[in-house]
């Protein structure tokens, strides 16, 4: 019986769409509610992509050696030591 009750629905669907009159339409405008970005937004987020490639691709071994030299150093014990009794 469900078989019969189904194909019934279907088949006043069909009808449904074949006889349905199209002048009781009402005529519409659409509106483009998500337009693309502005040029500028897009280069901007070329660059931010270039700027993370960059980082993401960088070379480590392109570094060269550098010696760090301290220029203010923190006083030893010994130091402070005669800066308190002096």
């Amino acid at each position: 019986m469900p078989v019969v009750a189904a194909e019934k629905a279907h088949q006043n669907l069909l009808d449904g769409v074949e006889h349905f009159d199209k002048t009781q339409m009402k005529h519409t405008t659409t509106e483009e509610k998500n337009p693309l970005p502005p040029k500028e937004a897009i280069e901007a987020e070329k660059e931010k992509n270039k700027f993370l490639n960059g980082i993401e691709n960088f070379d480590p071994a392109k570094l060269k050696h550098t010696e760090t030299c301290e220029k203010n150093p923190l006083p030893t014990k010994d130091i402070i030591e005669q800066e308190k009794t002096a």
